[in-house]
């Protein structure tokens, strides 16, 4: 039997496996009704199980099945329902609830010179609900401050589903003939992947950065571009190379375009650094962050600027109803609050390096592990039909994701064949052990 097909065989049974388990009357009505009532997309819906209460590094579905999850959309860095956060929230609702746009907030203004005292320069930010929105303001900013349209990003990068972040996302799901024409001036470029090199090179030794080296090219040729945007370390995930960042920062510079780093899914400590581009010595311009920012509870994103970039004050750039939210505000700074608080950041590079050294010694000589990478709470497990060859094996992949659900362990397939495990950065080092042993064992036995 092939590769492929024994690898689709193994997930035909691990499908039917766990859909023997969804034998509960309560989990599969649930399951019809939301796929009766929701829009169809990838990625979404129809859903794979329910979810009844989320606590903890904890998901419990309406049948009282419990998984660890290590997918969380990236929102629970401090985990789900963190105590100190709910009672915060509760506050809030009884001091203000809201605050009209032209009218401030004391919270709100807390919020944003927490975020600039954070940033590497004189900053200033404006919120919204969401990652897709603020990505979208980074990009007004950098038009209006450069007086120029064109953008430089790069190839399966996610930054957001609305038209503007889809342009300069490179996922094909999001770029569709259904989302086309998309925004002019939306370059691309082939990311950084050094066990992937689109570029044709074995590995970082040998390359001489050539990948950053077609950022050097292309704004050189280009002459006109307003921003790069780039995710500082993919959450496929995948990491730079040492340097790369540094040189596509100093080919901005020579190149008069600013540097936008979307930190919305490895900001806020989750790679062991408060932001992932802290791991490369490099000053971004602007730098856009969401998800985990609510706690796992309220929708808030933000960019952050460079005061200087404070240039559009004639325009809405950012118009939106809970700009100036006070509840989702008090959300975030109290998320802030715990993860310096707690500690989370130092704690989610210890636990990052415990877990990948732990994980390249069990499954490093396996047949079927291409790569094993990460930072911090992300770090992720290739799945390939060999060694040498490097081929994807999703057939495979989601087989052991099958086997890992059904041993109550939940986490997201990146790119088809990649096992992607990001846990909260609150997780007990023992809860993390026993779920690196399921993934073991799952690969193991695929």
């Amino acid at each position: 039997m092939s590769h492929h097909t024994e690898g689709e065989a193994n997930t035909s049974k691990a499908r039917a496996a766990w859909s023997a388990r969804e034998t509960d009357g309560p989990t599969k009505d649930l399951l019809k009704r939301d796929s009766g009532a929701f829009l169809h997309q990838s990625l979404s819906s129809p859903c794979v199980s329910t979810i009844a209460k989320a606590e903890g590094i904890w998901i419990e579905d309406t049948a009282g099945r419990r998984f660890m999850d290590f997918h969380g959309n990236s929102v629970h860095h401090i985990g789900y329902g963190h105590p100190r956060l709910i009672m915060a929230i509760k506050d809030q609702l009884d001091a203000l609830p809201f605050s009209p746009r032209r009218f401030t907030n004391d919270v709100s203004t807390q919020l944003a010179e927490r975020l600039g005292d954070l940033a590497p320069w004189p900053a200033k930010v404006l919120f919204t609900t969401g990652g897709s929105d603020a990505v979208e303001v980074a990009m007004k900013i950098a038009r209006a401050a450069t007086g120029r349209f064109k953008t430089l990003s790069f190839w399966d990068a996610f930054h957001g589903a609305g038209f503007g972040a889809s342009s300069v996302g490179g996922e094909a799901t999001f770029r569709s003939h259904i989302a086309g024409p998309l925004l002019p001036g939306a370059e691309h470029l082939a990311p950084f992947h050094c066990y992937h090199c689109a570029y044709g090179h074995p590995g970082p030794e040998t390359c001489g950065l050539a990948c950053a080296n077609m950022v050097d090219f292309v704004l050189a040729r280009e002459g006109d571009t307003a921003a790069v945007i780039g995710e500082p370390m993919r959450a496929v995930p995948v990491v730079p190379p040492t340097g790369y960042w540094q040189a596509v920062e100093a080919t901005c510079r020579a190149n008069k375009t600013l540097l936008i780093m979307d930190e919305i899914p490895t900001g806020l400590g989750k790679t062991g650094k408060f932001f992932a581009h802290d791991h490369d010595g490099i000053t971004p311009d602007i730098i856009v962050v969401g998800k985990a920012l609510g706690g796992g509870v309220l929708p808030i994103a933000a960019v952050i600027a460079r005061a200087d970039l404070d240039v559009a004050g004639d325009f809405a750039i950012g118009h939106y109803t809970h700009e100036k939210n006070p509840v989702t505000a008090r959300a975030a700074l109290t998320t802030l609050d715990i993860i310096e608080d707690e500690g989370l950041v130092a704690r989610a590079a210890r636990l990052g390096d415990r877990a990948m050294d732990r994980l390249r010694e069990s499954l490093g000589q396996s047949a079927h592990v291409g790569d094993i990478r990460g930072r911090g709470c992300m770090f992720g497990v290739e799945i390939v039909t060999d060694r040498d060859s490097r081929t994807p094996d999703a057939p495979r992949a989601e087989a052991v994701y099958y086997a890992c659900l059904a041993e109550g362990l939940s986490f997201k397939i990146s790119a088809g064949n990649v096992l992607t495990l990001s846990p909260p950065m609150t997780i007990a080092q023992d809860d993390l052990d026993r779920a690196l042993g399921i993934v073991e064992a799952a690969v193991g036995n695929s």
